[in-house]
């Protein structure tokens, strides 16, 4: 059997679709290959993602190719997928997660996000800044993009005093920063720390079985719902971040306008069973207490 793997072709996306490759050749003996499948997140690097279009923009390209069939199955980082997939495809797998914390990278020691009150911190995710925002009001957000590596080189370089990234990619390519500090006061981008591995609907029921990690399923599904109630997109900040332990299963989430003002945050417990009625029932609720009407200002519910 033979399989091929659509990624997209950065340093990372490539770690990560080895990785299923490696999975695959050894729990299933099949034969896969990676074909690179450039996307417009990829081509327009210098413009907010919030601007050029939100969620979708680092997966279109790739899932038109699977539905051509030109590639078997597709690999994606969870958090750069929207809520809704087009007619004819599945997530046939979610991986086991890495951490699914942010993590900030500085120029100088920092023990806490206080230290950097008056100070330029680089990020262009509206979740991360919306946060940052409320918890260090005085701190300058700016404009950061490009891949990890280029991210670090305008940190050294002194652009910014410190970045905001995601841990997994950090640990999945092996980099070590000097100054760090893990940020769980920030709720996570929905999905972040899981691959997504993604097939026409009915096909590959192998890579399923070989590949799907329970846990990972059951926070995907209910962070996913949280989403897929809001409509939510990269032209809002939100977040969320399902915990599946000891039989329980614990999210967290929040809504905010683009300015960090207004916030709304939540969080419930329930069965694990339950993770996508858990996931919707929040994002009602935070709609409830206001949310709605940030999504109306800028034209996002349906």
């Amino acid at each position: 059997m033979r399989v091929r793997i659509g990624t997209r072709g950065s340093k990372l996306a490539l770690w990560q679709a080895h990785f299923v490759k490696r999975r695959i050749e050894e729990k299933l003996g099949w034969e896969a290959e990676l074909v690179v499948i450039k996307t417009k997140g990829d081509k327009i690097t210098d413009v907010p993602l919030a601007k050029v279009g939100g969620k979708g923009l680092f997966v279109k390209e790739i899932e038109e190719a699977l539905l051509r069939g030109e590639v078997d199955i597709a690999v994606h980082s969870l958090k750069d997928m929207p809520a809704e997939l087009p007619e004819g495809l599945e997530i046939i797998a979610y991986t086991e997660r890495e951490d699914p914390w942010d993590l900030l990278i500085s120029r100088e020691p920092v023990k806490s996000l206080k230290e950097l009150e008056g100070k330029v911190i680089g990020t262009s995710s509206l979740r991360r800044s919306a946060q940052l925002r409320r918890l260090v009001p005085g701190a300058k957000i700016e404009p950061l993009r490009g891949n990890l590596d280029t991210r670090i080189r305008k940190l050294e370089e002194g652009l910014y005093n410190a970045i905001v990234v995601a841990s997994a990619g950090v640990k999945r390519l092996g980099v070590k920063p000097k100054n760090t500090l893990l940020l769980k006061e920030l709720i996570p981008a929905i999905g972040q720390g899981i691959l997504a591995v993604e097939a026409r609907c009915g096909e590959f029921e192998e890579v399923r079985e070989a590949l799907d990690n329970p846990r990972s399923r059951v926070e995907a599904e209910a962070e996913r719902a949280f989403l897929g109630e809001i409509g939510g997109s990269c032209q809002i900040p939100v977040g969320a971040i399902a915990q599946a332990k000891d039989g329980k299963l614990h999210i967290k989430a929040f809504i905010a306008h683009p300015s960090g003002n207004p916030y709304y945050e939540g969080e419930t417990n329930g069965s694990p069973e339950k993770a996508k009625e858990l996931g919707r029932s929040l994002a009602l609720n935070l709609l409830d207490k206001g949310a709605r009407k940030i999504l109306e200002e800028l034209d996002l519910r349906r």
